[in-house]
C-alpha cells in the first residue's frame, strides 16, 4: 500500500503522527504499519516516525515493554511528532500511562478510525451513529480527562465539584447515549418499511461489499450512473447508497456499503448497523477485490472481509467474486488470477471493462425470480390494475381492448397464482388485441 502525504487544507499545517504497533513474534511489520499510514493520511496526520515491538502480549500497563517506553519517549521528541498514533485498541490505563510519559495526545486504532468516520459522516444516520460510536469508546476513559483527582487519592477530602462534575459527565454521556440509541431505532424501524416496499417488488438487491478503497463506490457509480463520492481515501463511503440499472428490461438495485479493514473495532460494527443491514438483507453480495494488490495482500482482505461478514451473521448469503482494477494487470497476470479465480470476472470500474458481463452475470443468477406473464382485466375490475401498479412489476406493454384491458408484464413468481384468473395465453392475446 502506497503512502500519500494529504494535502492540508490553505494556511493550516498538518498534524505530526508517530506509528507505533505491539505485534506477535514473526508478524510482518511492513504490511501492518502499512495500513495505520493509510489511515493516518486519511485523517490528515503526516507519520514522521516508526516503532515496533514484538511480544506475545501488550504489556498490560505501558502497551509496550519498560525498555521500549523510554526508547519510545526518545524517538517521539526527535521525531517532532505531535500525536501518538497506536495500531490497536488501548486500555484506559495503557492510554493515561502512554500520555504522562510522552506528555503528548495517544490516538488507538479504534478513536482514529472513529475521527476518520467523524469527517466522513454526511447523513443525519450516520453522524448519530458516530457520535453514538465515539460516547461508548469515551465512557470507559472519562476519567482520563480528570488525572488531576488521582493525585489526591481518594477518601476523606476528595470529594468536592471536581468529583461531582465527572459523575454529572458521566450521567449526561449514558443519557445521551440512550437518546442515540433510540433515535437510530426509529430510523432502523424506517430503513425496514423502505427495505419491504423494495421487497414486493421482488426486485433483486446486490450489496458491494469489500476492503476499503477497492473501488466499490466507482462500481456503483459505473453501473448505475450514480455520482457517488470517489475519493481515494479509506470510508469514503460511510452511508448506504442504493441506486438501480436495467438489464434487458430488468431492474436491479445495487447498494454500496462501507469498507471492511482487518480487526473493525466492535464499537463500529454495532453502531454502523444501517450499513451492515442492507448487506445481510441484500440477495446477493459483490465482493469486490483490488486485483492490482499483491498475492497475499489480495489473500489478505479477502480474509479480512469473509471474517467481518461472518460476524456480522452474513456468512450464508450468496457471494460474488469480482476483481476489480483490471485495467492495471498485464496478461501474464490475467490468466494468473484466471486459474486462481476460475469463476470470478475480472472488471474495470473506472474504464467499463467487463461492466456488460457483470450485469449478464447479474441478470443470470436471478434468472428465475421472475415469469412473463399475459394478463386481460376486465374494465370493471380496476383494482386488479391498481394491485399490479402496487406490486411495482414491471409493465412491459398495456393497450385498450374491447374485451378490457391487455398487459404484457413480468410478475415474481409467488404473485402470479394472484393474478392466475386473468391470465391468457399468447394466442388468446392476440385474439383479445384484434377483437
Amino acid at each position: 500500500m502506497t503512502l500519500h502525504q494529504p494535502s492540508p487544507a490553505p494556511g493550516a499545517e498538518p498534524e505530526h503522527g508517530f506509528l507505533l504497533a505491539v505485534l506477535p513474534k514473526g508478524a510482518d511489520a511492513e504490511s501492518e504499519l502499512a495500513e495505520l499510514r493509510e489511515l493516518a493520511r486519511t485523517a490528515g496526520v503526516v507519520p514522521v516516525g516508526e516503532m515496533v515491538q514484538h511480544r506475545d502480549q501488550p504489556d498490560r500497563r505501558s502497551y509496550v515493554g519498560k525498555g521500549k517506553l523510554a526508547g519510545l519517549e526518545d524517538a517521539f521528541v526527535a521525531s517532532g511528532a505531535d500525536v501518538l498514533l497506536v495500531d490497536g485498541e488501548l486500555e484506559p490505563t495503557q492510554q493515561r500511562t502512554l500520555e504522562n510519559a510522552l506528555d503528548a495526545r495517544v490516538v488507538d486504532r479504534t478513536l482514529l478510525i472513529l475521527d476518520i468516520f467523524a469527517q466522513h459522516a454526511v447523513s443525519a444516520e450516520g453522524k448519530l451513529q458516530v457520535e453514538l460510536a465515539q460516547l461508548e469508546y469515551q465512557l470507559p476513559r472519562m476519567r482520563g480527562m480528570w488525572r488531576h483527582l488521582e493525585r489526591l487519592g481518594g477518601g476523606v477530602g476528595t470529594r468536592g465539584p471536581g468529583e461531582s462534575q465527572l459523575e454529572t459527565d458521566r450521567r449526561l454521556a449514558r443519557r445521551r447515549v440512550s437518546q442515540l440509541r433510540e433515535r437510530l431505532r426509529a430510523l432502523r424501524s424506517q430503513r425496514a418499511v423502505r427495505r419491504k416496499e423494495r421487497s414486493r417488488s421482488e426486485t433483486p438487491t446486490v450489496a458491494l461489499a469489500g476492503y476499503t478503497n477497492v473501488g466499490k463506490s466507482t462500481l456503483l457509480n459505473a453501473l448505475t450512473g450514480a455520482d457517488v463520492s470517489i475519493e481515494n481515501r479509506l470510508f469514503e463511503t460511510l452511508d448506504p447508497t442504493t441506486r438501480d440499472f436495467d438489464h434487458d428490461g430488468k431492474r436491479y438495485l445495487v447498494t454500496d456499503t462501507v469498507g471492511f479493514i482487518r480487526r473493525l473495532p466492535t464499537q463500529l460494527v454495532e453502531g454502523f448497523a444501517s450499513t451492515l443491514e442492507e448487506t445481510l438483507v441484500a440477495d446477493l453480495v459483490l465482493h469486490v477485490v483490488d486485483a492490482s494488490l499483491p498475492e497475499d495482500a489480495m489473500h489478505e482482505q479477502i480474509a479480512a472481509v469473509d471474517a467481518v461478514l461472518a460476524d456480522i451473521g452474513g456468512g450464508e448469503l450468496p457471494v460474488e467474486l469480482v476483481l476489480n482494477k483490471a485495467d492495471r494487470l498485464d496478461p501474464l497476470a490475467r490468466r494468473r488470477l484466471a486459474n486462481r479465480f476460475p469463476q470470478a470476472l475480472q472488471i474495470s470500474a473506472a474504464t467499463g471493462e467487463g461492466l456488460d458481463a457483470l450485469r449478464g452475470r447479474i441478470a443470470d443468477l436471478f434468472a428465475d425470480r421472475f415469469e412473463d406473464v399475459r394478463l386481460l382485466v376486465p374494465y370493471d375490475e380496476g383494482r386488479v390494475l391498481s394491485d399490479l401498479y402496487a406490486l411495482g412489476a414491471p409493465i412491459d406493454d398495456r393497450s385498450d381492448t374491447e374485451h378490457g384491458v391487455l398487459i404484457r408484464a413480468r410478475l415474481p413468481h409467488r404473485e402470479v397464482r394472484r393474478f392466475a384468473a386473468y391470465l391468457v395465453a399468447g394466442d388468446g392475446l392476440e385474439t383479445a388485441a384484434t377483437t
